[in-house]
């Protein structure tokens, strides 16, 4: 893995990030919706006539996508964790599973129990981890 350090707070961040992967998908799924179809399917154009947005519904749609923040943001951060589960040993996607994926909030002697392995090798599996996406996402 990379030499460079991570912030204390960065780190945590990226930890959170793990956590609530699953949510984040959810969110994800919720503004793509959100933004392709609207809160609500209402005719904004009362009283007929021609409307202010231009025609091809399309592209202002994709447009839309692509310049939501919040959304670009989100799915950034899903794609690096995704990228790092996928590129990592049967080991590490074994510690994130059960550490950050568990519907079980266990300590890292748990984790370390349940996959038979020692605390030390735990941590280490879970650094290489928040550093791989931290490198992904251009954080070191």
């Amino acid at each position: 893995m990379t030499t460079t350090s991570l912030s204390k707070a960065a780190f945590k961040h990226i930890e959170s990030e793990l956590y609530y992967y699953h949510d984040t998908l959810k969110e994800i799924d919720r503004l793509r919706k959100e933004i392709m179809f609207g809160y609500n399917n209402e005719d904004e154009n009362i009283g007929g006539g021609r409307s202010s947005e231009p025609g091809r519904p399309t592209e202002r749609i994709a447009t839309r996508l692509l310049t939501h923040k919040r959304l670009r943001n989100l799915e950034e951060m899903a794609e690096a964790i995704l990228y790092a589960y996928e590129s990592l040993s049967d080991d590490h996607k074994s510690v994130i599973k059960t550490k950050y994926w568990s519907q079980k909030r266990l300590t890292w002697d748990d984790v370390s129990i349940q996959l038979n392995m020692h605390r030390n090798t735990a941590m280490k599996l879970r650094k290489d981890v928040i550093y791989l996406i931290a490198e992904k996402i251009g954080w070191v």
